[in-house]
Parts: structure tokens; sequence; C-alpha cells
């Protein structure tokens, strides 16, 4: 019994150990940045791994803001990701009903093939194609490009959420309401969507994260129109605002800037963002 006790206290010993070193591991880099936008730039070359800066400079924060159009770039990253986030829940909230609660055609092999394809990525394989075919409708120098993109490539994984967390839901709630006279439509509006907040929370911090933090997309579409650049294109190019080394001090103020929506979603959503994982993942 004694040894069963140790083995036990020396496994929760491991566990915690692990899990501190990999708090660390992911923490370190964002405090790097957030901390090194505080410093001198020579400072941020010549200091090594050294977090804390040796004088807190906050002059860093207003050169990232003058130098760059920082307040378009910023407004850009809020119209994309808000777009993509709104169409990503549209759509992915109606197909998981229509697959959780619609008997069709090749419905379980439309829905396989779905949930396949959330397992590949192609990445930059599809940029050249993607842009051909924006140049066909006329849409490679408009941001709604890169945000029909990011709708279109980006569903599986939130159908897969929505249809697990309506299965959690009991049909004789749409029987109901279809008693009542509801449509399919209505069913899905008066009765579904104001269940689905847990995981449509989850969908919403999800795709507004991806879209938010995209790089190569945008980039190659905004490339010959700076005015059209995002956050995560604009920043990178602070690094290059000042002669001779390398600005990183303007980039990591840059970037910690950056961050600031992504918290603030986060703390909104975080009271949904949990369960909306695990219920619909596990019992879909």
């Amino acid at each position: 019994m004694k040894t069963k006790k140790i083995k036990f206290k020396f496994s929760w010993l491991a566990a915690y150990v692990f899990l501190i070193i990999l708090t660390i591991l992911m923490l370190y880099p964002i405090l790097y940045v957030v901390l090194g936008s505080f410093k001198t730039n020579q400072e941020l070359v010549m200091g090594g791994a050294r977090l804390l800066p040796e004088v807190f400079i906050l002059n860093n924060y207003i050169e990232a803001w003058e130098l760059a159009n920082f307040a378009r770039y910023t407004l850009n990253s809020i119209f994309i990701s808000s777009m993509v986030m709104i169409g990503i829940l549209i759509l992915s909230s109606m197909s998981g009903y229509c697959f959780a609660r619609r008997d069709f055609p090749l419905k379980n092999f439309i829905y396989g093939m779905l949930i396949a394809f959330m397992f590949v990525n192609i990445g930059s394989v599809s940029l050249r194609p993607l842009f051909e075919l924006s140049i066909r409708f006329n849409l490679h120098t408009s941001l709604w490009a890169v945000i029909l993109i990011s709708i279109g490539t980006a569903q599986a994984t939130n159908i897969f959420l929505v249809r697990g967390y309506m299965n959690t839901l009991p049909k004789e709630l749409d029987e109901a309401a279809a008693i009542d006279g509801c449509s399919f439509f209505g069913i899905y509006y008066r009765i579904i969507l104001p269940l689905l907040k847990p995981v449509l929370a989850t969908i919403a911090l999800l795709s507004f994260r991806g879209a938010w933090n995209e790089y190569i997309l945008p980039l190659v579409f905004t490339i010959n129109n700076p005015d059209k650049r995002p956050l995560t294109v604009g920043v990178i190019s602070l690094k290059n605002v000042s002669d001779g080394a390398a600005a990183w001090n303007i980039m990591f103020a840059g970037s910690t800037m950056s961050i600031v929506p992504i918290i603030i979603l986060f703390l909104l959503t975080s009271r949904y963002f949990m369960s909306g994982m695990t219920v619909g993942a596990v019992k879909g």
C-alpha cells in the first residue's frame, strides 16, 4: 500500500514537472517579444536570451504606430478577421445542422470526405491556382479574395464541431417546433441556433484567430497594394524601418499590439470555449 502511494505521488510530481516545463517553453517566446518591445534595439541584439530590459522604453510603441501605417493595418486585420468569422459561423452552423438533422443522398460520403480533408494541408501549393482563380473573378486586388478563400478552406473542422454538438441536442425539440408550424430553416434559426452558443463561441475564437494570424495568403494578395496589408504583413515591415540593423524593438512593439485583440476576444468567449471544444468533439 505504501509503495502504491509513493508511485502515485511520483506520477503526479512527474506530471506537474512536465506541465511546468511545457508552460515555460510556450510562454517564453511570448514574454521575450512583449518584454523585448520595451528594450532598445542594441540591447535586443546584444542581450541574448535575457528577458527583463535594463530600462523600459515606451517610445518603441509610438514609433511602431507612426512609422508604419499601423492604424490602417489594424483596420484591415479587423475587417478580414471579422468577415471570415461571420462567414464561417453562418456556413458551419448551417452545414452542421443539415448533416445532423437532414437526410439527403450521399450524406455520409460527403461528410466522410470533409472529415478526411481535416487532415490534409496542401498549404502554399494551392496559392497559385487560388490566385489564378481570383484573377478570373477580378478579386486579386481586393481583400474579399482573402476573406472568401479563408472561409472556403476552413470548414471541415468547424462542421465537425457543430455536428457533434448538434448530436447532443434532443431531436424532440425539432419535432415539437415542427408541430407548431416551424419550417426546417425556422427550427434552425429559432430553436437550434440559440442553443449552439458554446460551440459557436469556440468556432468564433478559432476562426478569428486563424484569420488574424494568417500571413502567406494576405502577403500574396496585397504584395502590390500596401494600403490593404493586414497586421501580420505590416508588422514584418516594421523590421526594416531604420537604416542599417533590423529594428527588432519596433517590430516587437508592433507584434505586442497585434496580440491585444485576440486576448480581448478570448476573454469574451472563454466562458463557452472549453465546453464547445469538449462536447462538440467528444460526443460527435
